[in-house]
Protein backbone atom coordinates (compact mmCIF):
# COMPACT_ATOMS: atom_id res chain seq x y z
CA UNK A 1 0.00 0.00 0.00
CA UNK A 2 1.43 3.36 -1.07
CA UNK A 3 2.78 5.03 1.84
CA UNK A 4 1.85 2.00 4.39
CA UNK A 5 4.83 2.31 7.18
CA UNK A 6 5.52 -0.06 9.42
CA UNK A 7 8.42 0.19 10.69
CA UNK A 8 10.37 3.46 9.15
CA UNK A 9 8.86 6.80 11.45
CA UNK A 10 7.42 9.71 8.92
CA UNK A 11 10.06 11.58 6.96
CA UNK A 12 10.68 15.49 8.17
CA UNK A 13 8.94 17.51 5.55
CA UNK A 14 10.04 20.50 3.57
CA UNK A 15 9.15 23.22 6.07
CA UNK A 16 11.98 21.67 8.57
CA UNK A 17 14.80 21.52 6.47
CA UNK A 18 14.72 25.47 5.40
CA UNK A 19 14.18 25.83 9.40
CA UNK A 20 17.34 23.81 9.92
CA UNK A 21 19.25 25.35 7.30
CA UNK A 22 18.09 29.25 9.06
CA UNK A 23 18.27 27.94 12.27
CA UNK A 24 21.79 29.38 13.21
CA UNK A 25 21.80 32.29 10.99
CA UNK A 26 20.55 35.10 13.45
CA UNK A 27 17.17 35.80 11.69
CA UNK A 28 13.78 35.28 13.05
CA UNK A 29 11.98 32.42 11.81
CA UNK A 30 8.18 32.73 10.96
CA UNK A 31 6.19 29.43 9.66
CA UNK A 32 3.23 29.92 8.15
CA UNK A 33 0.95 27.47 9.94
CA UNK A 34 -1.68 27.51 12.56
CA UNK A 35 0.44 26.20 15.50
CA UNK A 36 1.03 22.36 14.60
CA UNK A 37 4.04 22.63 11.95
CA UNK A 38 6.23 25.03 14.16
CA UNK A 39 5.68 22.47 16.98
CA UNK A 40 6.96 19.39 15.12
CA UNK A 41 9.83 21.38 14.01
CA UNK A 42 10.68 22.33 17.54
CA UNK A 43 9.70 18.96 19.43
CA UNK A 44 10.78 16.37 16.70
CA UNK A 45 12.94 17.75 13.65
CA UNK A 46 15.33 20.25 14.90
CA UNK A 47 17.46 18.27 17.63
CA UNK A 48 19.43 21.97 18.35
CA UNK A 49 16.01 23.42 19.68
CA UNK A 50 16.55 21.36 22.91
CA UNK A 51 20.25 22.98 23.47
CA UNK A 52 20.63 26.69 21.56
CA UNK A 53 18.05 28.47 20.95
CA UNK A 54 16.76 30.32 17.83
CA UNK A 55 13.94 33.04 16.83
CA UNK A 56 11.54 30.45 15.56
CA UNK A 57 8.00 31.62 15.78
CA UNK A 58 4.09 29.80 14.56
CA UNK A 59 2.23 32.75 12.07
CA UNK A 60 -0.81 31.26 14.63
CA UNK A 61 -3.06 31.64 11.88
CA UNK A 62 -6.72 31.37 12.62
CA UNK A 63 -9.19 29.83 10.26
CA UNK A 64 -10.43 33.57 9.11
CA UNK A 65 -6.88 34.43 8.87
CA UNK A 66 -5.93 31.76 6.37
CA UNK A 67 -9.14 31.75 4.31
CA UNK A 68 -8.89 35.20 3.94
CA UNK A 69 -5.74 35.78 3.45
CA UNK A 70 -5.16 38.14 6.14
CA UNK A 71 -1.70 39.16 5.53
CA UNK A 72 -1.24 42.25 7.82
CA UNK A 73 -2.41 40.61 10.66
CA UNK A 74 1.11 38.48 9.71
CA UNK A 75 3.14 41.38 8.85
CA UNK A 76 1.92 42.99 12.10
CA UNK A 77 3.07 40.44 14.42
CA UNK A 78 6.23 39.71 12.87
CA UNK A 79 6.92 43.86 13.55
CA UNK A 80 6.31 43.25 17.12
CA UNK A 81 8.57 40.46 17.27
CA UNK A 82 11.39 42.30 15.14
CA UNK A 83 11.23 44.90 17.71
CA UNK A 84 12.13 43.12 20.46
CA UNK A 85 14.92 41.09 18.98
CA UNK A 86 18.27 42.03 17.45
CA UNK A 87 17.92 39.80 14.52
CA UNK A 88 19.92 40.25 10.85
CA UNK A 89 17.05 39.30 8.54
CA UNK A 90 13.16 37.36 8.75
CA UNK A 91 11.97 34.32 6.87
CA UNK A 92 8.59 33.24 6.54
CA UNK A 93 8.65 29.80 5.68
CA UNK A 94 6.14 27.95 3.88
CA UNK A 95 3.39 24.77 5.29
CA UNK A 96 -0.10 23.44 3.75
CA UNK A 97 -2.06 26.57 4.83
CA UNK A 98 0.08 29.19 2.55
CA UNK A 99 0.06 26.14 -0.25
CA UNK A 100 -3.75 25.59 -0.49
CA UNK A 101 -4.94 29.39 -0.30
CA UNK A 102 -2.09 30.49 -3.15
CA UNK A 103 -0.35 33.00 -0.67
CA UNK A 104 1.65 35.27 -3.06
CA UNK A 105 5.17 35.18 -1.35
CA UNK A 106 6.48 37.73 -3.11
CA UNK A 107 4.01 40.43 -1.58
CA UNK A 108 4.74 39.34 1.68
CA UNK A 109 8.11 39.88 1.39
CA UNK A 110 8.12 43.20 0.28
CA UNK A 111 5.29 44.14 2.92
CA UNK A 112 7.62 42.59 5.80
CA UNK A 113 10.34 44.75 4.24
CA UNK A 114 8.52 47.97 3.82
CA UNK A 115 7.33 47.12 7.66
CA UNK A 116 10.52 46.31 9.07
CA UNK A 117 13.26 47.50 7.00
CA UNK A 118 14.53 43.40 7.45
CA UNK A 119 16.10 41.87 4.85
CA UNK A 120 13.22 38.66 4.18
CA UNK A 121 13.35 35.36 2.62
CA UNK A 122 10.30 33.39 1.16
CA UNK A 123 10.41 29.95 1.63
CA UNK A 124 7.54 28.49 -0.40
CA UNK A 125 8.03 25.30 1.19
CA UNK A 126 4.23 23.14 0.93
CA UNK A 127 4.75 20.47 3.74
CA UNK A 128 4.22 17.70 0.82
CA UNK A 129 8.08 17.66 -0.08
CA UNK A 130 10.74 16.27 2.00
CA UNK A 131 13.19 18.01 4.44
CA UNK A 132 16.06 17.95 1.56
CA UNK A 133 13.85 20.23 -0.75
CA UNK A 134 13.42 22.79 1.99
CA UNK A 135 16.72 22.49 2.65
CA UNK A 136 17.93 23.15 -1.36
CA UNK A 137 15.37 26.13 -1.66
CA UNK A 138 16.77 28.27 1.65
CA UNK A 139 19.70 27.30 0.95
CA UNK A 140 19.60 28.93 -2.78
CA UNK A 141 17.75 31.55 -1.51
CA UNK A 142 20.23 32.42 1.29
CA UNK A 143 23.13 33.03 -0.82
CA UNK A 144 21.06 34.97 -3.75
CA UNK A 145 20.09 37.24 -0.83
CA UNK A 146 23.14 38.00 0.89
CA UNK A 147 26.04 36.52 -1.05
CA UNK A 148 26.20 39.67 -3.66
CA UNK A 149 29.70 41.09 -2.79
CA UNK A 150 32.87 40.13 -4.59
CA UNK A 151 35.38 39.96 -1.64
CA UNK A 152 39.44 38.61 -2.39
CA UNK A 153 39.33 34.62 -2.01
CA UNK A 154 41.00 33.64 1.02
CA UNK A 155 42.99 30.87 -0.28
CA UNK A 156 42.84 29.05 3.08
CA UNK A 157 39.19 28.83 3.02
CA UNK A 158 36.47 26.41 2.10
CA UNK A 159 32.85 26.84 2.64
CA UNK A 160 30.57 23.46 3.08
CA UNK A 161 27.25 23.15 2.04
CA UNK A 162 24.46 20.96 3.12
CA UNK A 163 25.51 20.30 6.77
CA UNK A 164 22.35 20.02 8.74
CA UNK A 165 21.40 17.63 11.81
CA UNK A 166 19.41 15.82 9.23
CA UNK A 167 21.74 14.71 7.18
CA UNK A 168 24.60 14.80 9.78
CA UNK A 169 23.36 14.76 13.58
CA UNK A 170 23.71 17.23 15.69
CA UNK A 171 26.80 16.16 17.56
CA UNK A 172 29.33 19.01 15.60
CA UNK A 173 29.66 17.63 12.13
CA UNK A 174 31.38 20.39 11.67
CA UNK A 175 34.47 19.49 13.67
CA UNK A 176 34.20 16.14 11.81
CA UNK A 177 34.38 17.64 8.25
CA UNK A 178 36.82 20.17 9.74
CA UNK A 179 39.40 17.12 10.98
CA UNK A 180 39.05 15.47 8.15
CA UNK A 181 40.07 18.42 5.93
CA UNK A 182 43.28 19.00 8.05
CA UNK A 183 45.19 20.66 5.09
CA UNK A 184 42.68 23.60 4.73
CA UNK A 185 42.97 26.81 7.69
CA UNK A 186 39.72 27.30 7.84
CA UNK A 187 36.62 25.33 6.96
CA UNK A 188 33.44 27.15 6.99
CA UNK A 189 30.14 24.98 7.34
CA UNK A 190 27.13 27.06 6.50
CA UNK A 191 24.30 26.94 8.76
CA UNK A 192 26.42 25.11 11.35
CA UNK A 193 29.13 27.17 13.12
CA UNK A 194 28.81 29.89 10.35
CA UNK A 195 26.32 32.69 10.31
CA UNK A 196 24.50 35.30 8.25
CA UNK A 197 28.07 36.71 8.04
CA UNK A 198 29.70 34.26 6.43
CA UNK A 199 26.97 34.02 4.39
CA UNK A 200 28.03 37.50 3.08
CA UNK A 201 31.63 36.54 2.28
CA UNK A 202 31.04 33.41 0.98
CA UNK A 203 32.77 34.99 -2.40
CA UNK A 204 36.08 34.71 -0.45
CA UNK A 205 35.86 30.94 -0.39
CA UNK A 206 38.57 29.74 -2.25
CA UNK A 207 35.98 26.30 -3.28
CA UNK A 208 32.65 25.20 -1.88
CA UNK A 209 32.53 21.40 -0.81
CA UNK A 210 28.74 19.96 -1.38
CA UNK A 211 28.27 17.61 1.09
CA UNK A 212 24.90 16.65 0.22
CA UNK A 213 22.51 16.91 -2.50
CA UNK A 214 20.45 20.02 -1.16
CA UNK A 215 23.57 22.28 -1.30
CA UNK A 216 23.99 21.72 -5.17
CA UNK A 217 22.14 24.39 -6.44
CA UNK A 218 23.41 26.94 -4.24
CA UNK A 219 27.16 25.95 -4.91
CA UNK A 220 26.25 26.12 -8.34
CA UNK A 221 25.06 29.25 -8.15
CA UNK A 222 28.04 30.95 -6.14
CA UNK A 223 30.56 29.60 -9.05
CA UNK A 224 28.01 31.40 -11.72
CA UNK A 225 28.31 34.66 -9.79
CA UNK A 226 31.46 34.65 -8.25
CA UNK A 227 33.22 31.78 -10.28
CA UNK A 228 34.12 29.89 -7.12
CA UNK A 229 35.02 25.93 -7.67
CA UNK A 230 32.73 23.30 -5.96
CA UNK A 231 33.24 19.74 -5.16
CA UNK A 232 30.77 17.14 -4.43
CA UNK A 233 31.84 14.73 -1.58
CA UNK A 234 31.82 14.28 2.15
CA UNK A 235 35.50 14.02 3.48
CA UNK A 236 34.29 12.63 6.89
CA UNK A 237 32.10 9.41 5.33
CA UNK A 238 34.85 6.76 4.72
CA UNK A 239 35.51 7.43 8.97
CA UNK A 240 32.25 5.32 8.62
CA UNK A 241 33.63 2.25 7.22
CA UNK A 242 35.27 -0.33 9.72
CA UNK A 243 38.81 -0.15 9.31
CA UNK A 244 39.76 -3.35 9.13
CA UNK A 245 39.21 -5.33 5.75
CA UNK A 246 35.66 -7.21 5.24
CA UNK A 247 34.77 -9.88 2.53
CA UNK A 248 32.42 -8.44 0.20
CA UNK A 249 31.38 -8.40 -3.56
CA UNK A 250 28.05 -6.98 -3.58
CA UNK A 251 27.27 -3.85 -1.39
CA UNK A 252 24.48 -1.53 -1.22
CA UNK A 253 24.77 2.15 0.60
CA UNK A 254 21.59 3.43 2.24
CA UNK A 255 22.01 7.31 2.88
CA UNK A 256 21.96 10.51 1.85
CA UNK A 257 23.41 10.79 -2.21
CA UNK A 258 26.75 12.81 -1.47
CA UNK A 259 27.82 10.58 1.48
CA UNK A 260 26.72 7.42 0.01
CA UNK A 261 28.86 8.45 -3.33
CA UNK A 262 31.98 9.07 -1.34
CA UNK A 263 31.62 5.91 0.46
CA UNK A 264 31.15 3.87 -2.51
CA UNK A 265 34.36 5.26 -4.05
CA UNK A 266 36.39 4.53 -0.60
CA UNK A 267 34.57 0.58 -1.43
CA UNK A 268 36.11 0.66 -4.84
CA UNK A 269 39.57 2.46 -3.80
CA UNK A 270 39.18 -0.73 -1.21
CA UNK A 271 39.01 -3.08 -4.58
CA UNK A 272 34.81 -3.28 -4.26
CA UNK A 273 33.72 -2.15 -7.47
CA UNK A 274 29.67 -3.80 -7.46
CA UNK A 275 28.35 -0.77 -5.22
CA UNK A 276 24.66 -0.26 -5.27
CA UNK A 277 23.74 3.62 -3.73
CA UNK A 278 19.76 4.28 -2.67
CA UNK A 279 18.57 6.50 -0.78
CA UNK A 280 14.93 7.67 0.26
CA UNK A 281 15.60 11.38 -0.64
CA UNK A 282 17.01 13.36 -3.26
CA UNK A 283 18.99 11.54 -6.29
CA UNK A 284 20.54 13.80 -8.22
CA UNK A 285 20.40 12.52 -11.97
CA UNK A 286 24.02 14.05 -12.12
CA UNK A 287 25.62 12.53 -9.42
CA UNK A 288 23.64 8.97 -9.72
CA UNK A 289 25.30 5.58 -11.18
CA UNK A 290 23.15 3.49 -13.52
CA UNK A 291 22.57 1.01 -11.30
CA UNK A 292 21.45 3.79 -8.17
CA UNK A 293 17.83 3.45 -6.80
CA UNK A 294 15.32 6.16 -5.70
CA UNK A 295 13.25 4.20 -2.57
CA UNK A 296 9.59 5.73 -1.96
CA UNK A 297 8.21 2.80 0.08
CA UNK A 298 9.49 0.64 2.47
CA UNK A 299 8.44 -2.54 -0.09
CA UNK A 300 11.22 -1.07 -2.30
CA UNK A 301 13.97 -1.38 0.03
CA UNK A 302 12.40 -4.84 0.59
CA UNK A 303 12.43 -5.70 -2.79
CA UNK A 304 15.85 -3.89 -3.89
CA UNK A 305 17.76 -6.12 -1.04
CA UNK A 306 15.67 -9.86 -1.52
CA UNK A 307 16.35 -9.32 -5.51
CA UNK A 308 19.87 -7.71 -5.09
CA UNK A 309 21.84 -11.04 -3.76
CA UNK A 310 24.09 -7.79 -1.31
CA UNK A 311 26.87 -9.08 0.83
CA UNK A 312 26.81 -5.84 2.35
CA UNK A 313 24.61 -3.28 3.57
CA UNK A 314 25.73 0.25 4.79
CA UNK A 315 22.86 2.00 6.27
CA UNK A 316 21.02 3.18 9.93
CA UNK A 317 20.54 -0.32 11.60
CA UNK A 318 16.34 0.77 12.30
CA UNK A 319 16.46 -0.49 8.28
CA UNK A 320 17.62 -3.81 9.22
CA UNK A 321 13.42 -4.12 11.35
CA UNK A 322 12.24 -4.25 7.34
CA UNK A 323 14.94 -7.16 6.41
CA UNK A 324 15.40 -9.45 8.92
CA UNK A 325 15.89 -12.69 6.41
CA UNK A 326 19.38 -10.70 5.62
CA UNK A 327 22.35 -12.53 6.84
CA UNK A 328 25.08 -10.59 5.44
CA UNK A 329 27.09 -7.67 6.80
CA UNK A 330 25.50 -4.99 8.36
CA UNK A 331 27.45 -1.69 8.54
CA UNK A 332 25.49 0.75 10.85
CA UNK A 333 25.68 4.64 9.60
CA UNK A 334 23.16 6.86 11.24
CA UNK A 335 20.95 8.95 9.32
CA UNK A 336 18.94 11.12 11.85
CA UNK A 337 16.55 11.87 8.53
CA UNK A 338 15.67 8.03 8.17
CA UNK A 339 15.83 7.33 12.30
CA UNK A 340 15.80 9.96 14.10
CA UNK A 341 19.19 8.67 15.83
CA UNK A 342 21.75 11.05 17.09
CA UNK A 343 24.25 8.86 17.84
Amino acid sequence: MKGLRLVLPPFAPDQSGASSVLYEMGGLLVICDAGGCAGNICGFDEPRWFTQPSAIFSAGLRDMDAILGRDDRLVEKLAQAAEKLDVAFAAVIGTPVPAVIGTDYRALRRMIEKKTGLPTLAIETTGVGLYDQGEEAAYLALFQTFARETAPVDTGTVGVIGVTPMEFGAHHPQTRIADALRAESSVCCYGMGAGIDAVRQASRAKRNLVVAPAGLKAAQYLQRTFGTPYEVTDPSAPALLPQTDFSARRVLIVHQQVTANTLRQELIRRGITDVTVASFFMMKTELSGPCDVHLAEEEDFIRLVNDGHFDCIIGDQVLQRLVPAFDGIWIDTPHFAISGRLL
